[in-house]
């Protein structure tokens, strides 16, 4: 790392551009990330970047692309920094302040898309700036995707930059967003870095019966037939457990960083029949947690049946967002589902994913660890599966490693496992203050020709 260079300035650079990306409102759906991408550019052009070093791709209109490169030596595969410009949408009437006013109060940057991923974005950008004004030389090539629709299914995003212009995001390695920020877990400090990740199933459930007049009930109601299936679901706690190697990596980095007796719970949380015990018996957000970190989850979310009040419909639907643990399958958990619902009820894929998992075993993960232990030594570092999909189920497809990878330190008020599609989201410039030079050091080390 360079310790004399001035963090104060590259952090007042990145808070800067954060909070002019804020108010680009790249709200997806519908998408519109062409005033995010223009900024961008302009980012870029004002630094003094040749246009010859950055390449604007449309996918539809003003669904945009733009992916950097400063080349290296050549003599190792590239590394990519990947962060995407669109957001969910908001609630304006739950907010403190203007989801999109970009507001910088109080050492807290305020707006949609702060943490999910415009922060995290910025904080790449900065490192690609100061990669090339300090001309440092490289052995792998730094490329830089500012990208669309990850919120969205990828289609104009990662997806597209996959399948139609590969060659612009050729990489060995790649980081995006989710990983070595802080967790608070009672009075405990986890920085979970992202080697793993469900992937998406979506299912439409449907239960069928007889149609009728609502004036005169009848047992074979399809309503009914679904409302039980559900209830069946939900008494059953959780779906079968499968120890993934992503999990048992984290309860055996978990236990080599913690004392006797607590190690004693890693180990034996690698056993899906303790897995299943401690399910059964916890509550709350702990078992949340361990619940999606171990099993297929299935979630009711969308439920349909009927046109008229006083009608028996002859069919109920509900949409169920399942996520599946790396090598199942949308036949595996339609299974697990049947063994709990029985046969009166059909199954059917609306759409899937695919998920993905990556080894902590190589040179990149162990700088990442390392150089996150030293942002802070009472943290313990540890590799995540995460619940949720980012583009890394993409992009695993062009043969990179990906890795969630955006380190910083937060405050323990700041909710972060609520807060990144929630209401009044937020980013302290503490964190990008703690985590800037990290990224910096990992970068450096990794591509750096001394490295």
């Amino acid at each position: 790392m360079n310790t004399s260079m001035s963090w104060d300035v590259e952090v007042a650079e990145t808070v800067n551009n954060l909070s002019r990306l804020i108010p680009t409102e790249t709200v997806n759906p519908p998408g519109n990330e062409l005033p995010a991408i223009l900024l961008v550019k302009d980012i870029l052009d004002r630094a003094g970047v040749p246009e010859e070093m950055y390449t604007i791709v449309e996918s539809a209109p003003n669904r945009v692309n733009l992916v950097a490169r400063l080349r290296g030596d050549g003599s190792e595969r590239p590394l990519m920094l990947s962060g995407h410009v669109d957001v969910v949408p908001v609630e304006r009437e739950h907010w403190s302040r203007d989801p999109f006013g970009g507001e910088v109060i109080d050492g807290v940057v305020w707006g949609r898309g702060a943490l999910d991923m415009k922060g995290f974005l910025a904080m790449y950008l900065q490192i690609f700036l100061m990669l090339f004004r300090q001309k440092t030389g490289l052995k792998r090539d730094i490329i830089l995707a500012a990208i669309a629709d990850e919120e969205a299914g990828f289609t104009h995003g990662s997806k597209f930059l996959v399948e139609k212009h590969r060659d612009l995001i050729d990489a060995e390695y790649a980081f995006t967003e989710g990983g070595a920020m802080t967790v608070q877990m009672g009075k405990a400090r986890l920085y979970p870095i992202q080697v793993a990740e469900k992937s998406v199933c979506w299912l439409r459930m449907r239960a069928r019966g007889k149609p009728g007049h609502g004036s005169i009930p009848h047992a074979d109601n399809a309503v009914f037939h679904l409302a039980e299936a559900l209830a069946k679901i939900n008494r059953a706690g959780h779906l079968p457990v499968h120890i993934t190697p992503t999990f048992q990596a984290m309860m055996t980095s978990a236990g080599k960083q913690i004392s006797f007796p607590t190690r004693l719970a890693t180990s034996a949380l690698q056993s899906p029949g303790f897995v299943s015990l401690a399910l059964g018996r916890l509550k709350g957000p702990a078992k949340n947690f361990l619940r999606a970190l171990t099993t297929n989850t299935v979630s009711a979310t969308m439920l349909q049946a009927g046109s008229k009040v006083n009608v028996i419909p002859s069919s109920a639907e509900v949409a169920l967002d399942c996520r599946l643990v790396p090598g199942q399958t949308p036949d595996d958990v339609m299974g697990e589902i049947k063994a709990i619902t029985g046969d009166g009820v059909e199954l059917e894929v609306v759409y899937s994913s695919g998920g993905a998992e990556f080894s902590t075993e190589t040179p990149l993960y162990k700088i990442m660890a390392n150089a996150t232990r030293k942002m802070d030594p009472e943290g313990l570092v540890i590799p995540m599966l995460m619940p949720g999909a980012t583009d890394a189920s993409q992009y695993r497809q062009a043969g990179m490693t990906i890795y969630g990878f955006t380190p910083g330190i937060l405050p323990a008020d700041i909710p972060i496992m609520s807060m990144a599609h929630g209401h009044d989201e937020r980013l302290p410039i503490s964190y990008i203050e703690s985590g800037l030079p990290v990224l910096w050091e990992v970068v450096n080390q990794f591509c750096g020709r001394g490295g």
